[in-house]
């Protein structure tokens, strides 16, 4: 018996399982084959306060897929399921694995269905609502792949210095030092194939050669993303432009009409997530919430499933895109999801949708007509975006008016837009001059946030970067 086959023995009696066993379980379990179910583009995110979903993807479909987990050095426990999926023009299968009944704020060992007996890792649970303990997260939004399909120093458009350290490189480096990492919006960047063919970058294929190098960039950036942070932090992710469909919503004289089945509306998204939408009443991973510590977190849609949403058909990004629910879904649910917090428990609020209404001078004007009500009537503290390409630190504001208590205890959102973190289009540059609500932009250096909750009145925000910068956020809650 190999000592995969023991520890899967013990996971089945320890957990309760074996009489719970679909038939041919353990065929498909021990059915390995070499590179066809090898894992890869390993990650895991939250799901309620006890639970964890794994995800990582293989070349072949798993009849069940299986997660070994313990707290022990034994990993005396399996969770499996039944979720392997694809879709036309992807080269492999999602596999989805939701973990429940967990310890909080407690280490787990892992590993995933045919993984190599050596390749184990780790996930915290998350911090129980209410909760006191300071703890740091990562912030990021456009973060694009790296190296030869992306991002590299070759001498494009704001290319990378030789030797610089690129974003994923940095939340590496810094990952023992936050507990989550949050992408809001715009991973990857696989749409951008067309203009790198355009721009002679990559060699000119046909438009339906071209189904093959956007998967060969998306799952560039997904192998990237494992190796650098998300095989060892929970990574939440939100929709941005960029997962909407193949061509980048137009580029030179081409249209979305060059997409094939499987790149058009958030498929690719669609399929290699499990947000916690299903604990928190949202939608797939377009909306949904989730506690930790002292925080209430929400992510929101800024691409579709509101009025004028700039994502739809006929919308003014051009994705045709969604919608994903019942007309007025997204807007009631979060204002169901706001009213429901318990600000005793949690007492702070942070919100996360992709693209920013308070902006240089080009912002979504249907977002904010939309959101920005809500997040004043609920008493939302920050408010997180990305799709421009540089940072913007801005005042806390209400209906565009700062707030003159900056933010010493304002009574409007703080805003922040962060989509600095570096991708084949580069940086771009704020129109000027600035907005009066801007207080700080930096477009010269890529660079990503980490935010750091002290306590229920006290939370700093650091842009990582070779430009740094540091600020204070101070509020006066009923701790």
């Amino acid at each position: 018996m190999t000592p995969q086959a023991h520890l899967f023995l013990l996971g089945l009696a320890a957990a309760g399982q074996a009489a719970r066993q679909p038939e041919g379980f353990k065929d498909a379990f021990f059915g390995c084959r070499g590179n066809e179910t090898a894992p890869e583009q390993l990650h895991f995110n939250y799901a309620g306060d006890r639970g964890m979903t794994i995800s990582w993807n293989t070349a072949a479909k798993l009849q069940f897929p299986t997660v070994r987990y313990g707290r022990g050095p034994l990993l005396d426990r399996i969770a499996f399921s039944e979720v392997s999926v694809t879709y036309p023009t992807s080269s492999t299968y999602s596999n989805h694995v939701f973990i429940d009944g967990l310890e909080p704020d407690t280490e787990y060992g892992f590993a995933v269905h045919c993984a190599d007996e050596k390749d184990r890792h780790q996930f915290k649970t998350s911090l129980p609502a209410g909760h006191r303990r300071p703890y740091t997260f990562a912030f990021i939004a456009d973060l694009g792949t790296m190296g030869p399909l992306g991002l590299t120093d070759n001498g494009q458009k704001d290319a990378l210095s030789p030797g610089e350290i690129t974003t994923m490189q940095s939340l590496s480096q810094f990952k023992d030092q936050f507990e989550f990492m949050w992408h809001d919006g715009d991973l990857a960047y696989a749409d951008d194939w067309l203009n790198e063919e355009l721009d002679g970058f990559l060699p000119n294929t046909t438009t339906k050669g071209g189904a093959a190098v956007y998967e060969a960039i998306l799952n560039a950036f997904y192998n990237e993303m494992a190796v650098n942070v998300t095989m060892d932090r929970p990574y939440m992710v939100g929709p941005g432009n960029h997962e909407a469909n193949c061509d980048n919503g137009g580029a030179g004289s081409y249209t979305d009409s060059i997409c094939v089945q499987g790149q058009t509306n958030f498929t690719g998204f669609r399929n290699h997530f499990r947000m916690p939408a299903e604990q928190s009443g949202g939608v797939e991973n377009f909306w949904y919430s989730w506690d930790y510590g002292m925080v209430h977190f929400v992510q929101f849609n800024t691409e579709t499933d509101f009025p004028n949403a700039p994502g739809i058909p006929g919308g003014s990004g051009e994705e045709n895109a969604g919608p994903f629910a019942p007309n007025g879904t997204q807007i009631e649910w979060l204002k169901k999801d706001l009213a429901s917090v318990d600000r005793k428990k949690t007492p702070w609020i942070i919100v996360a949708g992709h693209r920013p209404w308070y902006v240089d001078d080009t912002m979504c004007d249907s977002c904010q007509a939309a959101f920005e009500p809500i997040l004043l009537e609920y008493g939302v503290d920050i408010a997180l975006f990305g799709h421009k390409h540089f940072y913007e630190r801005l005042a806390p504001i209400a209906d565009g008016v700062p707030d003159p208590k900056g933010l010493n205890d304002p009574s409007a959102p703080w805003y922040l837009v962060n989509g600095a973190a570096g991708h084949y289009e580069g940086l771009s540059t704020p129109n000027t001059p600035l907005q009066n609500y801007t207080v700080k932009a930096i477009d010269t250096v890529y660079g990503w946030s980490r935010f750091t909750v002290h306590n229920c009145t006290h939370i700093t925000q650091d842009f990582i970067g070779e430009s740094p910068d540091a600020i204070s956020f101070e509020t006066q809650h009923h701790c």
